[in-house]
């Protein structure tokens, strides 16, 4: 990988997304052993340090960490001199007096984990930081479409829901732009980006025209809990005129699959039917996080031992 940091998905080429995908592909196979562990890591330190709640990001990452023999260690500010007003930089140096093979940054504001890479001589991998990305997340997207579609060049992607505040719509756009897909967004008004067709995307306010002949379609979280009332009207409003059921989704090909990256707002962005049936992929998504969450610790985190072998 030409960067020592995973921060965020701009920054890769072309060839290394695919080369992160290529190795998750390896990594499945692990998934499905008797015993799901090998060697890879061994004697290795992964720390996971997670500043906002997460479940399916940073169990993935433990468990990709274990199943590659890595020793993991889930650092919660909560109990941690971070409570004794310690700087978040402070507690990345001794971290780094620790001697850590890779440190997995979340955090709320966009920017920590490049800060902290800054400081840090292991390699950072950016979880998710405030509304900037989530490159983790939109491998996994990438890997689930292609392993479903066969390939992703070519392909229709369309994104739907808060574009404006989502990591997770930012780094697949960026992601699916690289491997050559055609992709579009879709969200009220005061949910889209000014400008945000500088990005290489195609917006609509009209779910409908954004769905026409759509491959793959995300729904992404809303965020209830800050945006009901300034982005629009209420949940119900929301989910009539850009949540997912199998009546809209005759509007994109026949073969569509549906995607979201949890946790799912049921009845809002999603239908319970379609959230829990095919054409999702959704438990396939979270399956595949493991896999792909191996590859990036075993690129980023191995070339330690790659240098000194």
């Amino acid at each position: 990988m030409s960067q020592p940091n995973l921060l965020g998905i701009e920054d890769l080429e072309p060839a290394e997304i695919l080369r992160i995908l290529d190795a998750a592909e390896h990594m499945v196979e692990i998934g499905h052993r008797a015993v799901k562990k090998v060697p890879t890591l061994r004697g290795r330190t992964i720390v996971n340090l997670f500043f906002e709640p997460s479940t399916r990001t940073r169990a993935s990452f433990e468990i990709a960490g274990k199943r590659l023999s890595a020793d993991v260690i889930n650092f919660s500010p909560s109990s941690s001199s971070l409570k004794k007003s310690e700087s978040i930089l402070d507690t990345a140096r001794t971290l780094d007096a620790m001697d850590p093979d890779a440190v997995v940054v979340r955090h709320g504001v966009a920017g920590v984990p490049k800060r902290v890479a800054d400081v840090l001589s292991a390699p950072v991998i950016n979880a998710g930081d405030g509304a900037h990305e989530h490159p983790t997340q939109a491998l996994l997207d990438c890997f689930t479409v292609r392993q479903q579609k066969g390939r992703i060049d070519g392909l229709t992607v369309t994104i739907v829901g808060d574009i404006l505040h989502s990591r997770v719509a930012r780094s697949n756009i960026y992601a699916f732009l690289k491997l050559g897909a055609e992709v579009r967004v879709a969200a009220p008004p005061p949910m889209l980006p000014p400008h945000v067709e500088q990005m290489g995307v195609k917006a609509f306010t009209s779910l409908r025209e954004a769905l026409d002949g759509a491959d793959v379609v995300m729904a992404l979280r809303i965020q209830n809990e800050r945006l009901a009332g300034a982005y629009f009207p209420s949940a119900r409003e929301y989910s009539a005129t850009f949540g997912l059921d199998r009546a809209k989704m005759r509007y994109a090909k026949d073969d569509a699959i549906v995607m979201h990256p949890g946790p799912v707002n049921r009845g809002v962005e999603l239908s319970h039917d379609l959230a829990d049936h095919r054409p999702s992929v959704i438990l396939d998504q979270v399956r595949n996080g493991v896999a792909l969450r191996m590859a990036v610790l075993y690129l980023y985190a191995g070339r330690r031992t790659a240098d000194e072998g």
